[in-house]
């Protein structure tokens, strides 16, 4: 078979050209193929060291000693500031020699514990050497720790009648009011359950089944009528922590997802739990901490925009869109969350060992170890103590963002780290001029944790009422561990006497009253 070629040289010129051409064009696909293969191939490693690090991993993001070892010392002298802040932390954490190391015996047990005294005596009352009498020596003394299983107990309310002699009058006490009309459940039984379902979380049919140990048989279903009922009784003190809460001048926000069963087609959606937290006791303030949970049915911005349409003051949350409107008006000022910024970082030195991310998170660690002297100081010594030391670092720390990003590839993870702290810089540096900011969101983010837990241990809320029943009694749980008040007890406390409390007095049963010595 033979080939025909153009004889003139231009055309096989041309025909030169353009297959050079096609293969430029080739080698030019072949490259951004390559280039876009090699970041989906960065973006899911990331993607598996963090799911991996969330599965098993620690939670702490502290790095380990050494981990700051090998830096580039050609930064400005801020970096030489970075370094004396740590080491100033450094020496006032490391306790004070002692020629002799204490020894560490065993805790004692708690004193406020009943104590059953079982004493042991000799067998006889003559000395088995001499058989000479016995007289008091002292005494030793030792404890052991013993538990007493929960057990119910009926209570039988006896009301005698009485007759008038004279006029045949029947005279009889009023019958004492219940949690629950005509109910079973005693107030005991029901703060049992409530605590059981949401702070152990423990779904409904397992206590059923530890119950039925007992040779008490109460359905789920009874359960479940039980704490639908409880939510309707604590209603008001849920609406009146809302209103505590949302009178600050500081409120934490942030949300999480809870999976509910989806009516008429078998499936589970996602709906939110919204969490706003009023705590300023790391700005000195005495005001009792709350914690207040509102349901959504989806994560659509109307819902927090509709729970915070009547708050005026500083929100401090992450960067979702949904709160945006917000700052439209000023009445609300926004205060963005170094604990975000610091983690997208820490994600990137896990997953590739970067000394870029490694840094960052380095710098941004000098300003929570000056955070970490102030707390609980007055708003005006946390302000001046910012502005004289966290402020030159936070300016340095914004040169070095930008000297960074620009040279990387725009595309690549830790360009994106860094754009997310450049784009909200004014509402992340607003606490340095501000004592009554914190530094993050954490108070909002350790208000989520008792959620977060109770997924592992259910598969879904049964419906949208279950989750406004959730984020009530949740409300109350977390308001009593903020103010140190032990929820069981306070939520039995409260269910025997909230059906005959004036609702017009209802802030005298909230969590922080009851510490103060409500009885």
């Amino acid at each position: 078979m033979s080939y025909l070629f153009p004889s003139d040289i231009d055309t096989l010129q041309n025909i030169a050209i353009d297959l050079l051409c096609k293969c430029v064009l080739l080698e030019s696909d072949s490259k951004r193929t390559h280039s876009k293969l090699q970041e989906e191939n960065e973006h899911l490693k990331l993607l598996v060291h963090k799911y991996r690090h969330m599965l098993f991993g620690r939670n702490s993001e502290k790095l380990p000693s050494g981990a700051f070892g090998q830096l580039d010392l050609s930064l400005d002298e801020q970096a030489q500031d970075v370094e004396k802040v740590e080491a100033h932390m450094a020496a006032a954490k490391e306790p004070p020699s002692s020629p002799q190391s204490p020894r560490h015996g065993r805790r004692p047990l708690p004193p406020h514990l009943p104590r059953d005294i079982i004493e042991h005596t000799p067998d006889g009352t003559c000395c088995p050497d001499c058989g000479g009498a016995l007289k008091p020596l002292g005494e030793d003394v030792s404890e052991v720790l013993e538990y007493v299983p929960a057990s119910f107990r009926v209570q039988r309310h006896v009301r005698p009648k009485f007759a008038c002699a004279k006029c045949d009058t029947i005279v009889q006490a009023h019958a004492p009011s219940r949690p629950i009309e005509k109910g079973l459940a005693g107030p005991g039984l029901l703060a049992h359950v409530l605590i059981s379902k949401y702070a152990d979380h423990l779904p409904l049919h397992r206590q059923s089944v530890m119950f039925a140990r007992q040779g008490v048989e109460l359905e789920p279903s009874t359960l479940a009528d039980w704490v639908g009922q409880c939510y309707t009784l604590l209603r008001p003190l849920t609406e009146a922590i809302r209103r505590h809460v949302l009178s600050a001048q500081k409120v934490h926000a942030d949300d999480t997802p809870v999976p509910v069963l989806a009516p008429g087609n078998g499936q589970t959606k996602t709906a939110r739990l919204w969490v706003y937290t009023r705590d300023d006791r790391p700005a000195g303030d005495e005001t009792p901490p709350a914690v207040w949970f509102a349901y959504s049915p989806n994560r659509k911005g109307e819902h927090p925009q509709g729970h915070l349409k009547h708050f005026k003051g500083t929100l401090q949350a992450d960067a979702f869109a949904g709160f945006a409107p917000l700052y439209e008006s000023g009445a609300v000022r926004e205060a963005a969350c170094w604990a975000h910024v610091r983690r997208k970082f820490h994600d990137l030195h896990l997953a590739h060992a970067s000394p870029l991310a490694t840094e960052a998170v380095q710098r941004i660690g000098a300003l929570y170890a000056i955070e970490r002297e102030i707390r609980g100081k007055p708003p005006d010594i946390r302000r001046s103590v910012r502005q004289a030391r966290a402020r030159p670092l936070i300016n340095a720390l914004r040169v070095w963002f930008q000297m960074t990003l620009s040279s990387l590839s725009q595309k690549s993870k830790l360009a994106e780290a860094l754009r997310y702290a450049l784009t909200r810089w004014r509402a992340l540096i607003r606490f340095i001029d501000d004592g009554t900011i914190e530094i993050d969101n954490s108070a909002a983010e350790r208000a989520l944790r008792c959620v977060s837990l109770g997924r592992k241990n259910y598969l879904f809320c049964g419906s949208d009422a279950g989750g406004d029943r959730a984020a009530s009694i949740y409300s109350l749980i977390g308001t009593c561990k903020l103010n140190g008040v032990e929820p069981e007890a306070y939520l039995r406390n409260v269910i025997s006497r909230i059906a005959d409390h004036p609702v017009n007095q209802i802030e005298a049963l909230l969590p922080w009253n009851f510490a103060a010595g409500l009885t």
